[in-house]
């Protein structure tokens, strides 16, 4: 009996909505690598691309890979899924299919996408459509805008839970938290407020709409910030300069703390493989 339970597979463990997500940085040990024979480092390569293809088929799947710019890491994996132990699964197999120690763990961040507690309800924007077209709120007018608004919303929140991540060669990864300090503690701010100084974050983040993906995913609990944000570009400078000016909006400037940074370079195993040296 214990035996035939053992054997049996793990039930899923998917959240009520949306997707677990990790980052996962690496620093490749060269020496160990070097320790290989020849035949041995390609068959370990043709097996981290048959895991990558394998974990990249797997239903309500993604991963990403990239190159770190810079001394922190040598290369990194985003991956998203639904089911936490497949999630799991996938982040041990990866840090040892090419061999033992050879690579090293240098950073990691686990976190769930999920939907913003600032976002307008339907009521709210009727109200804000009415006022500005001096219309009573039944009119058909306004109606008609609330369904746009409401057909809207619903792309806006499938996108936000189940996001298909682009391409784009630029990935930016932090974390970040809301300050708690006596005079600048966010959750001692009164919803409202807290909520009109996310509205004014947003809007100068739509600025950059065509230039800048965002994804912001949960991690409350989870890890050792409140958020995770990854951003995706056809340029570094773009990255560089969303993120400074964002930093003198109030909700950032007085109440955001921020981790480490990280950049990465998306790019094929292909070339992945060439660019950190495997």
């Amino acid at each position: 009996m214990l035996s035939r339970q053992m054997s049996d597979p793990i039930p899923p463990l998917r959240p009520l909505e949306g997707w677990h997500v990790l980052h996962i940085f690496y620093q490749i040990e060269y020496g160990q690598w070097s320790l290989l024979s020849g035949d041995e480092q390609l068959k370990a390569k043709t097996a981290l691309t048959a895991l990558v293809q394998e974990i990249r088929a797997t239903p309500e799947t993604q991963l990403l890979t990239f190159s770190v710019v810079s001394a922190k890491a040598d290369l990194g994996f985003m991956l998203l899924t639904p089911d936490l132990h497949q999630a799991n699964a996938f982040e041990k197999h990866l840090g040892t299919i090419l061999g033992p120690d050879v690579l090293t763990p240098v950073y990691s961040y686990f976190s769930m996408t999920e939907l913003s507690e600032y976002a307008s309800t339907e009521e709210e924007y009727a109200e804000s459509v009415a006022k500005e077209k001096g219309l009573p709120a039944e009119a058909p007018e306004v109606r008609a805008a609330v369904e746009e608004f409401r057909v809207r919303m619903a792309k806006y929140n499938q996108d936000k839970l189940y996001p298909n991540l682009p391409g784009w060669p630029v990935l930016c990864f932090y974390p970040m938290s809301k300050r708690r300090v006596s005079g600048q503690n966010w959750y001692s701010l009164p919803f409202a407020e807290r909520k009109r100084l996310m509205g004014g974050h947003a809007r100068l983040g739509r600025q950059w709409h065509g230039k800048v993906r965002q994804l912001i995913t949960g991690s409350t609990g989870l890890d050792d910030a409140e958020w995770g944000v990854t951003l995706f570009s056809h340029q570094s400078t773009h990255i560089k300069e969303i993120i400074y000016q964002m930093r003198f909006d109030p909700a950032s400037a007085e109440y955001a703390e921020f981790g480490e940074f990280y950049i990465g370079l998306q790019l094929p195993l292909d070339e992945l493989f060439r660019r950190v040296r495997l």
